[in-house]
This record gives structure tokens, sequence and C-alpha cells, in this order.
């Protein structure tokens, strides 16, 4: 099968939400969900129907007849290969939501195919396959960005500006967990027990979130000192896993993240002038912000922890509405010596500091982009997409 065709009914209705946002000068970006299991339908879930900037019009899994009701109830097609999806020119984007050792070559795939990328955290599991996908999509002038979206949470911004304007004065210490049962989610043979997809723990699935969070506000690692050990069970990953952290800037951090205890997770940033926590043990959709001052002049006066509260809000929709116009702008995101490649080279130094239980220095990279240039043509490309969608009011096409 190469592909299953969209319901006749959701196919009109699509055709006529296509005709009203064209009329209103609205160009959505349509995007093909690459894996749709427990997290690629989430991100659909997120967006579909619910976003004026992007809309998932393909799918792409290898056993089709798995997502066949849910595509239908979201009216997109699905494939049963890659490459077609690739092949078609009604997708402007692809978004992977695959097992993490294959999003590199995914990645350079839709990149030659001129299809812009979201990929799922983590971003690849080596250096060396990052910095290929970051140069492959430069060189083919498509935007290119990793789902981290946690830097969308409210309060996480809020935590930003504090620092910024030094409401907690010099920024001094941040720790952070991110623990649950992921586990015991897995039977033996399922790919999220296979460590060379999940090194470190649950780092690939959990920790990343909290590590990028830490180079949102404090910058680049210098330096990591990792242990991490199997302990609850007799197979899949390493299920305990902690980390000392040694900011460029002088910054020193804590990281750990248990895979076979109940869910919670938290993170503290500790400054001269204030601390601030943010976490909860339901789950991730509305943060809530303690902060807490002290006087230096008067340390003694101990003051109560203040009390923020956010709007609940869906991160995975902003993360892929962020994404939507960036490529529509023809804006690159994951870009060479950027957070996400420093990210990958993270935790790599996680890994082996691991194994060789020794402190494991991260060296810097400045490596620049080849074809960084030609990020400066993407805007022809995403002419060309608006003016092609303008005039073309295909079934599906918004």
């Amino acid at each position: 099968m190469g592909f299953a065709p969209l319901n006749p009914t959701l196919e009109k209705r699509n055709a006529k939400i296509s005709s009203y946002l064209l009329k209103k000068g609205k160009i959505v970006l349509n995007a093909a969900i690459v894996g749709l299991g427990r997290w690629g339908q989430n991100l659909v879930n997120s967006a579909q129907g619910k976003s004026d900037k992007i809309r998932f019009v393909a799918g792409v899994l290898r056993h089709v007849e798995k997502a066949k009701d849910f595509a239908a109830q979201h009216g997109f097609r699905l494939y049963d290969d890659y490459r077609k999806a690739l092949a078609d020119p009604k997708i402007d984007a692809v978004v992977l939501a695959t097992p993490h050792s294959a999003h590199a070559e995914q990645i350079i795939a839709a990149a030659k195919a001129g299809k812009h990328v979201f990929t799922e955290k983590p971003f690849t599991l080596t250096t060396k396959s990052a910095e290929e996908a970051v140069h492959a999509c430069a060189r083919n002038k498509v935007t290119l960005a990793v789902g981290y979206n946690w830097r969308f949470q409210p309060a996480l911004q809020e935590i930003r500006k504090m620092l910024d304007d030094e409401r907690l004065g010099k920024l001094l210490h941040i720790e952070g967990n991110f623990c649950g049962p992921s586990a015991y989610f897995y039977g033996r043979d399922h790919w999220r027990q296979k460590r060379e997809e999940g090194p470190a723990g649950g780092m690939a699935g959990r920790g990343v979130h909290v590590l990028d969070a830490m180079l949102y506000l404090a910058g680049h690692i210098e330096s990591v000192h990792a242990q991490s050990f199997r302990l609850a069970q007799d197979f899949g990953l390493d299920d305990t896993t902690s980390m000392l952290l040694k900011f460029r800037n002088g910054v020193t951090g804590y990281l750990g993240t248990i895979i076979a205890t109940p869910e919670t997770w938290r993170m503290q940033v500790f400054g001269s002038r204030a601390w601030v926590e943010v976490g909860d043990i339901e789950h991730l959709t509305t943060w809530t912000m303690r902060v807490c001052y002290v006087d230096p002049k008067n340390p003694r006066v101990r003051s109560s922890p203040q009390i923020v509260t956010f709007p609940d809000m869906s991160t995975e929709r902003a993360e892929l509405e962020h994404f939507a116009e960036a490529a529509q702008a023809g804006k690159p995101l994951a870009i060479a010596g950027g957070d996400e490649v420093h990210g990958v080279a993270v935790l790599q130094a996680i890994l082996k500091s691991a194994r060789s239980r020794k402190t494991v220095r991260i060296a810097v990279r400045t490596v620049k982009p080849k074809g960084a240039a030609a990020n400066k043509k993407m805007k022809s490309r995403t002419r060309r997409t608006a003016v092609r969608a303008k005039a073309t009011k295909q079934p599906g096409r918004r």
C-alpha cells in the first residue's frame, strides 16, 4: 500500500477551510507527521484544527492500518514509506516523532527533498550527526527545529526575564529533576528500552528537557560528572541517572532523572538576591512558580515564598507554530554552535562520564555551517511556497 486516501467528507471540509484562509491572506504550513505512536498523536492533537499556522496533511508509519482511524479522524492521508511523503509536493514540512537513532538520517533526507524539519528531542545521538543535519538544512535552505517545548512555558520565560533584569541577582546555581515510571511503560523488546536509543537512562526521554531549560537560562556547559545505573529491573535502560554540571560562566548545576519512580519534576534557580522554583507532581501543562527573596543588608529577616501562577497552555502547539512561522519567514532555528548541537555534545559527555566515572570536559565548538549564507535565500523558497499555495486550492490544503 502506498497511501491511505483521505475521508471524502473531511477532504471537502479541508478544501473549504483552505479557501477561507487563502481569502484572509493566511498561509498554513502543510506538514506530515512521521511516526504515529503516543507522542506523534499527541503532537497532531495539539495543533490539528486548532492552529491557523500549521496543519497535518499526511502521516507516515510502516503499518498504516494501525493509524487508519486516527488519520480519518484528523483528515489526513497515510504513507507507509517516508520517501513517498518526501516526494509529495503538497507537503511543506515533516514533523519527526521517530526513534532517536533515526533522526539524523531522516532530517538529512528531508532537507535534500526541500522540506522544513521539526524533530522531537533528542535532536540526534552524536555531535557529528547533529552537525551534519544542521549543515544539510542550511545547504538546502530549509528551517530545522528541535522540540524543546519547555522554552514556551510562560513560567520559564519569566525566570529568564528575572535573570535579565537582575531580580534574582547574580545567577549562582541551578538544579532539577524529571522523574516518572517510564521504565515500566514498555516491554523488554520495545525500542525505547534499547540502550542505544536511550543513552544515560532517562536523559533522552525526560532529562534533556531540564538540560535544555538550563541551557536557556545559564548558557553552555563546560564539564559534567555523571553516574548512571540500572537498579529497578534486569533489562532496559538505566533507571537512575544523576550529574553535576559546571557552566562556562561559572554557574554550577545538578540534574537527576529516575524512570522507575512515581511522576515528579522540579527545577530551582538560585540567585544572589532570590531563588525561584517550578515543579508539580501532576504534569507540565500549568506551571506554578515560587519565589523567595533575601535582603543582603538584613539577611536574618526571613521572607515567605511568593506564589505566581500562569495560564494553562499547549506548549506543543506553541513550538509547532513557532516552527511554522520560522519556516514561512525563511528563518533558521537550529544552527551550528547553537544550543541544539551543544545539547547533543552534553548528552555524549554525560554518557562518557557515567562509563568512565570521571569528569568530562565539553569542547567549545565554533563550527560555521557550510552554506550558512544559503539561509539568507530561504525567503525565496518561502515566497514560492506561498505563491503556489495561493494559486492552487487543492483538496486537503489550507
